[in-house]
């Protein structure tokens, strides 16, 4: 066993034993989307949810769930790794799977596109209808491609947050020449909803600078409120630059990261 599946052993021991009391309920939910394919997602309820968060993890986001704790990848990623701490907020938490259709997960362009927007303004639906309460999208890296287009597209989404986003395409992806600012090459001024940019100052992956995040808020024209909070410190890298167990995925600092996401959504939900 490496070093890595260790570490990563070790915290899903740890904050699923620090998060249980708080996780009245979690269970696998699969729903048929209006364009016809399966679309599946973990949902952590509380007793009395304030809000609903849709989380969109990053990479391919293919988690290939099994089970409300089983899932073939993924299972460090910050938004998976931390959805029991946020439904500790007071917030219902789903954290979904590539669709059906995509076996081997999204790709940049996938995420922006209208398919993935009706997938997500489903599951938004089916979480209105559930707690009757505001919907807000969390994506994490290649996730915020997901979180981006939601919020552009659906028409029922209360608020965005925006972590480690992708703001210099690599110049190998086939998107470099169309959206060479990734997410801030999308149609951002058509996002109406508040929204939160969270980035690590010492984020060592060069697609999601910390130095990007302003880039972002200018292309937010129309947002409501657009705040940027970037954090420091953690614990010493056990991953890549990109990947989770890094700054990228707020290593160490997962209790301030929720934190800091939860207060703008509270603060900014009505």
């Amino acid at each position: 066993m490496t070093q890595y599946v260790r570490t990563a052993l070790a915290i899903a021991v740890v904050l699923a034993t620090a998060m249980t009391a708080h996780a009245a309920d979690s269970r696998l939910v699969t729903i048929k989307t209006p364009r016809g394919v399966e679309q599946a997602f973990i949902l952590v309820t509380p007793a009395k949810p304030s809000a609903s968060l849709i989380m969109f993890a990053g990479g391919s986001g293919g988690l290939g769930l099994r089970s409300a704790t089983s899932m073939r990848w993924g299972a460090t990623n910050f938004v998976v790794r931390t959805r029991d701490m946020f439904a500790a907020q007071g917030f219902a938490v789903a954290v979904v799977d590539a669709p059906g259709d995509r076996h081997k997960g999204m790709n940049a362009i996938f995420r922006m596109g209208a398919a993935h927007a009706r997938d997500i303004a489903a599951v938004a639906a089916y979480l209105k209808k559930q707690a009757g309460v505001p919907v807000w999208l969390v994506g994490t890296s290649m996730g915020t491609f997901s979180a981006a287009g939601g919020a552009i597209a659906a028409g029922d989404v209360d608020g965005l947050v925006l972590t480690s986003t992708i703001t210099s395409a690599n110049p190998r992806w086939h998107i470099a020449k169309t959206y060479p600012d990734g997410v801030a090459s999308m149609a951002l001024s058509r996002i109406t909803v508040p929204t939160l940019i969270v980035a690590h100052r010492k984020d060592g992956c060069k697609e999601s600078p910390a130095s990007g995040a302003p880039k972002l808020k200018a292309r937010l024209t129309k947002a409501t409120k657009v705040e940027i909070v970037v954090l420091d410190g953690g614990k010493p890298p056990k991953s890549k630059p990109c990947e989770a167990l890094a700054q990228h995925g707020y290593f160490g600092i997962e209790d301030k990261a929720v934190g800091t996401i939860a207060k703008f959504i509270k603060a900014n939900t009505n």
